[in-house]
Formats: C-alpha cells, structure tokens, sequence
C-alpha cells in the first residue's frame, strides 16, 4: 500500500508523538537520552523521524517517559494538543 504524499510513516508518527510527550513532560533531549541509556543524536533523529527506531528502542523511549507504547504510535495520541508542542 502507497502512502500520499501527507500521509505520515508510522515511524514519523512515532517521532512526532515522542516528541509531544517528551515535551508535556517538560524533559530535554539530553535528559530523555539518559533516562533511555541512548544517545542524544540518536533521540533527535527519531524525534525527526529520519532513524528508523527498532521496537525494542521504541519500549525502552516509552518507558523512559513513563508512558505506553501504545500511546507513542497513537495517530491521534497528541493532535488535539500539537499546536502548543510544536
């Protein structure tokens, strides 16, 4: 199945949805990076969605937010609020 041209990746979905609760939880890059034991490039680019994330990381960004997974890969998880994070 194509995507069009806005339709986002999931691992875009992902990256924005991170992001959002990263921020809602008012923790910096650097500080989620230590938290998930990765490193701070590493969470930037999957922020921007140009890394793909194995599942295994994805658990590990999750938990380090205290958050489900579930939540992370949720379409519709963070749109009411993206114009506040964003």
């Amino acid at each position: 199945m194509k995507k069009s041209k806005t339709q986002l990746s999931m691992r875009e979905i992902f990256g924005q949805n991170l992001r959002r609760a990263r921020r809602l939880k008012d923790i910096s890059q650097e500080e989620l990076a230590l938290r998930s034991e990765l490193s701070r490039t590493y969470v930037s680019e999957v922020e921007r969605g140009i890394r793909n994330v194995s599942i295994d990381n994805m658990d590990i960004l999750a938990q380090a937010l205290g958050i489900s997974l579930s939540e992370l890969v949720n379409p519709e998880m963070f749109a009411a609020i993206k114009e506040h994070l964003d």
